[in-house]
């Protein structure tokens, strides 16, 4: 079977060679102008007069003054809402929208429902095969591009509404697996249509030893509990016991990296981890070749266009959104090493939308970025101006100096007696003590950056740690409906927010 695998490598490899490709930058304009040519005649594309920016020469430098930026809420209340509930076709992208991925990002009580159309649907196809062709540039052997693919994602039984299907953006996506892929994927659409989480993976579990599976998907703390399931469940001590040719996982939702040490546990020998940008707002970027800091390629060619504004207080306001009148740059203009809020326009009608994220470019040539965090996940309340990509270098830092796990985490700035004081909560399985972590994380992020220093001499007057099981957070999900699902516990909470954590936290 070793020679279908040295075929399917070698074609890949060859493939990847051989299809000819366009400069990041020259794909975007094309991008931009597909989807202003195939949205002119929709009711957004009249009412922003798509017609007359083609015809301007700077086509990027018209479309960003036509069209304002949009949150959620902005785009939700003039557009999609009206969209959705009155079945408009022809409003933000040409036709129907059958499809609204349902995304909390955060366990949020109202989730928001973001159209997704088939352009988009074929757009998310075409990345996941680029995906596929890079994979030739990892050092995987000849038979792994046999074996199968878990993808571990909510459930593909979609919820049917008055006049469209809702879903995560994982669950719909399994629900329209393309026929050849349907030998190469599992669980299969049988077991990944089992709505609840417990039962998929029971499902999963007693199935396992019959699959082949060489690689592994989707958000890293849920395919950790199932793979300790499995362990228990077929009484072995790893997972290569039952899937002996597993080499790879492809992360996405989430940073793997604060994952990494407890996942390692459960495996015998290394696998290959490659990252990727899947939102439900579409397949952003993917891992295109193995590096140090696993920076993700952003898909330039694929019905998304991409625009980005410098992550700094000139732009963005308090509470985490872009003003109106901040500049935003193309592909062509970024820096490397700089914080940007990155504004999406796709082939579902999203406009100039703010998905929430900020990114840093690694290389500017290849569009290599890395998340580096969330706008309203900038915890900046006293001036501390902590982004999660320093939260996630400081746990990292605190698992080597305690010899502990921490893939789960949270942290607010709260009031006590009318002063501030950062309150982590630390998931983990190991107990410490919460002074010595709490003086050595203080110091750790005092060295790190030097906003935060001035903080503590100042307004922030001090820092606290509790420990609890990483089994809270999951239950602090599950308690939201999200059990399995693209939803995490936030890395920063508002106040409010925090203090229903607290007592939750306290009581389990």
């Amino acid at each position: 079977m070793t020679v279908i695998g040295n075929i399917i490598k070698t074609t890949l490899e060859i493939a990847d060679k051989l299809i000819p490709e366009k400069s990041p930058v020259e794909a975007q304009t094309a991008v931009l102008r597909h989807l202003l040519e195939k949205a002119s005649q929709t009711t957004f594309g009249q009412h922003h007069n798509f017609n007359a920016i083609l015809k301007e020469q700077n086509l990027q430098s018209a479309f960003a003054s036509a069209v304002p930026y949009h949150d959620y809420d902005l785009i939700n209340k003039r557009w999609w809402q009206q969209q959705r509930l009155e079945g408009l076709k022809d409003h933000t992208w040409p036709g129907s929208t059958e499809y609204y991925a349902l995304s909390a990002g955060t366990t949020g009580k109202n989730s928001k429902r973001i159209p997704v159309t088939e352009e988009m649907l074929e757009a998310i196809r075409k990345t996941s095969i680029l995906q596929v062709l890079s994979a030739s540039n990892f050092n995987f052997p000849s038979e792994f591009f046999e074996k199968e693919i878990m993808m571990l994602g909510s459930s593909s039984r979609l919820k049917k509404q008055k006049r469209w299907k809702e879903g995560e953006i994982s669950g719909i996506s399994a629900s329209n697996i393309p026929h050849w892929f349907e030998r190469f994927y599992r669980p299969g659409k049988q077991i990944a249509s089992i709505t609840d989480w417990d039962k998929r993976v029971e499902a999963i579990a007693q199935n396992a030893k019959q699959w082949d599976i060489g690689a592994l998907a989707g958000i890293p703390s849920w395919n950790e509990l199932m793979l300790k399931r499995l362990i228990e469940y077929h009484k072995v001590k790893n997972i290569h016991e039952i899937w002996p040719n597993l080499y790879a996982f492809i992360s996405g939702g989430v940073a793997f990296e604060p994952y990494r040490k407890s996942f390692e546990k459960l495996l015998d020998r290394p696998i290959t981890i490659m990252d990727t940008y899947l939102a439900s707002e579409g397949f952003l970027a993917y891992q295109a070749r193995p590096n140090r800091e696993m920076a993700m390629k952003l898909s330039t060619n694929s019905g998304i266009y991409f625009e980005f504004v410098p992550f700094t207080e000139n732009h963005i306001d308090e509470l985490g959104s872009v003003h109106q009148d901040a500049k935003s740059v193309g592909l062509e203009e970024v820096q490397e090493d700089t914080d940007y809020v990155i504004i999406i326009s796709t082939v579902s009608g999203t406009w100039r939308y703010i998905i929430g994220d900020t990114i840093r470019f690694i290389d500017k040539d290849q569009a290599e970025i890395i998340i580096t965090g969330r706008t309203k996940h900038f915890l900046n309340v006293v001036g501390s101006q902590l982004s999660v990509i320093q939260m996630n270098k400081a746990m990292k830092s605190m698992e080597q100096q305690f010899g502990m796990s921490i893939p789960e985490f949270t942290v607010a700035a709260v009031r006590e007696n009318n002063e501030y004081l950062h309150h982590w909560y630390i998931g983990s399985d190991k107990k410490t003590d919460t002074q010595k972590f709490s003086r050595a994380l203080d110091r750790h992020l005092q060295q790190m950056n030097k906003a935060y220093k001035m903080a503590r001499s100042k307004a922030l007057k001090d820092v606290r740690v509790s420990i609890t099981s990483p089994g809270t957070f999951h239950a602090w999900i599950e308690k939201h409906k999200s059990k399995g699902g693209q939803v995490k516990v936030p890395r920063v909470m508002k106040e409010s927010d925090f203090l229903e954590w607290h007592a939750f936290a306290k009581n389990q």
